[in-house]
């Protein structure tokens, strides 16, 4: 599969300093919100110079991250991502109309992260909630930072095997969904006051600061309350979807490929690997000899005649 392009800046920057210096903003970022606390930004009003360096540092963290992903993304890659984004974005959607305490915006982030792998996963999360914020929800663009962190962690689950089994992709989607309410609570603290674009959501935020809890507080235990379930379901769903599509469809990604995320390594016999055990479906190479021997028998059998069965 050949790769995309280079663009002139990609020519001048390699991919992995940009990437690596887009985390570096959203950690920056992320740093300035929780531990200085910016004075405009305590109570929960999300307005004021600090608001504008929240949404500018995430965004423009996550843009370097997209274009650091996108340079050497293999065209099999690059053909997914609108599906992926098409499915964060009508899911998410749906559920933010319905009102239902979940997100549900991340099971094509999970997809191409699985597929082909931790950068791929990020860009992926990033664009989806960029388009999604510039065409038709404005409060999902800072958001993009939290999908980073999901596509990151989905391809780095599956590059350790956790997505060869239901029950370990399910535990991969509720670890995922803890450190992404760690980075989106204070988003939705500080740039939009507690406020979610979900009714459901909203209302477990409130409660949390009828007990008392400030914005902050409030706003990282909503996500620890709904996430870790959250990111579980889109873990499920991406993981049956993608067993249920033919093998020859994963096998068309280098990275599901190399780290059979689909199915446990098998050591070659040819390689000198342990012999697998009977059933498993892996022959062994012919003895040459024995195939020597057995066309030895062969051809005197045909100078003999034909067999005696075969006489009048």
């Amino acid at each position: 599969m050949g790769n995309a392009p280079a663009t002139p800046a990609a020519r001048r920057f390699p991919p992995w300093l940009l990437i690596a210096v887009g985390a570096a903003v959203i950690a920056a970022t992320y740093l300035y919100l929780v531990v200085w606390r910016p004075e405009s930004l305590v109570g929960g009003a999300g307005v004021g110079p600090a608001a504008l360096i929240a949404l500018v540092g995430y965004l423009l963290g996550s843009v370097l991250i997209i274009a650091g992903a996108m340079v050497r993304m293999p065209t099999s890659t690059v053909t997914l991502l609108p599906i992926a984004i098409a499915i964060n974005i009508v899911a998410g959607q749906i559920n933010n109309m319905v009102g239902l305490p979940l997100y549900l915006d991340s099971i094509g982030t999970v997809l191409v992260g699985v597929l082909a792998g931790p950068a791929a996963g990020a860009a992926t999360g990033a664009l989806s909630n960029v388009i999604w914020g510039i065409s038709i929800s404005p409060a999902s663009l800072p958001f993009s930072t939290t999908q980073v962190v999901i596509g990151l962690l989905a391809g780095l689950f599956a590059r350790y095997g956790w997505t060869r089994r239901i029950l370990t992709a399910v535990i991969a989607g509720a670890v995922t969904g803890v450190a992404a309410a760690v980075v989106s609570g204070p988003i939705s603290a500080f740039v939009f006051g507690g406020a979610n674009a979900s009714a459901g959501r909203s209302a477990i935020v409130a409660i949390f600061q009828a007990l008392g809890i400030d914005t902050l507080g409030a706003a990282i235990l909503q996500g620890l309350t709904v996430d870790p379930l959250d990111k579980a379901i889109a873990f499920l769903v991406a993981i049956v979807i993608l067993r249920a599509l033919p093998m020859r469809f994963s096998q068309r990604f280098p990275f599901a490929r190399t780290h059979s995320v689909f199915s446990p390594r098998t050591r070659s016999v040819l390689r000198g690997g342990a012999r697998p055990a009977e059933g498993e479906g892996v022959l062994a190479s012919p003895d040459p000899r024995s195939q020597g021997a057995g066309a030895t028998r062969g051809d005197a059998r045909d100078a003999d005649g034909p067999a005696e069965g075969g006489r009048s």
